[in-house]
């Protein structure tokens, strides 16, 4: 269990005495969850992005976070340049607007350093700072980063997904990249890490890492949950993507009482219910 009680995310401090939302904020014309209603043409919907943010920020999240690059199984890689050109008008934008740390889902360095200029607080890469110059990026930008794991990449990782031990394999990959990072001058306190659902992963694998993460939250670090309207819900449930609540606000709480700190969701105010009455139970039972 992460007995720090909060993560330095540049100018804020993320309280993570309690579980917090990441509402999630897509900026791509290919989203698999919203079907790109956040994008048009070359660019944001800036107008829409605001409401979104403001509702989810009224809703209870503590962090939202903005991607420009879909990395959903089979994504085709977009430019840096454009990815730029699609996030950095929304950290602007929220930033000028929002008092809430905004996180930015990206692997591109340029990004990463143009995010903290513009106050991003967080930086969450799905490929744990290995591409050219993230790992510098990250670390000069004083941002709070986010580990996640994925086993190959985005556009193959769903073809032969293996492991002995996911658990286990997922944790000392995870140490290990947490390890480089403070190596590189990135402190503890600034490092989150992310089990990587879905990423190179059948759903036995998730079901089974699900079950470790116990074991993920007691490592020392804060650990992040992203399953909402994920295939693995799907392909338990037979649920199409825009009926995956239910089974999304399931994994919520479960992660929640599991120890988790940070879960990402699309579903900001029902999963912030949902993890009040995971606090509410967990409060009585320790008086």
């Amino acid at each position: 269990m992460v007995t720090a009680q909060g993560l330095r995310c540049g100018a804020r401090r993320l309280d993570l005495s309690a579980p917090r939302v990441m509402g999630i904020l897509n900026i791509t014309p290919d989203s698999f969850s919203d079907g790109g209603s956040l994008f048009a043409g070359a660019g944001p919907r800036l107008d829409r992005v605001l409401r979104r943010a403001e509702a989810m920020l009224a809703g209870g999240a503590a962090v939202l976070d903005v991607g420009g690059e879909s990395t959903r199984p089979g994504a085709a890689p977009v430019s840096e340049q454009e990815e730029i050109d699609r996030v950095a008008p929304v950290v602007a934008a929220i930033a000028a607007r929002l008092d809430i740390v905004i996180s930015v889902d990206t692997s591109n360095a340029q990004l990463m350093r143009e995010a903290a200029a513009l106050g991003a607080g967080l930086i969450n890469d799905v490929r744990s700072l290995r591409r050219e110059g993230a790992l510098e990026a990250a670390r000069d930008s004083g941002l709070a980063v986010c580990l996640m794991h994925m086993q190959g990449e985005p556009g193959t990782m769903q073809q032969t997904p293996f492991y002995t031990d996911v658990t286990v394999e997922v944790s000392d990959y995870l140490l290990a990249r947490a390890a480089v990072c403070e190596r590189a001058g990135i402190a503890r306190d600034r490092l989150v890490i992310d089990p990587g659902f879905g990423f190179g992963k059948t759903l036995a694998h998730n079901l089974a890492l699900f079950r470790g993460l116990r074991e993920l939250a007691a490592l020392g670090l804060p650990v992040l949950v992203g399953v909402s309207r994920k295939s693995m819900i799907g392909q338990v449930t037979g649920r199409p993507v825009h009926r995956r609540l239910a089974g999304g606000l399931a994994l919520a709480t479960l992660a929640a009482d599991a120890g988790v700190s940070i879960v990402r969701t699309h579903d900001v105010a029902a999963c912030c219910d949902a993890l009040k009455m995971v606090a509410a139970v967990n409060e009585g039972a320790t008086r």
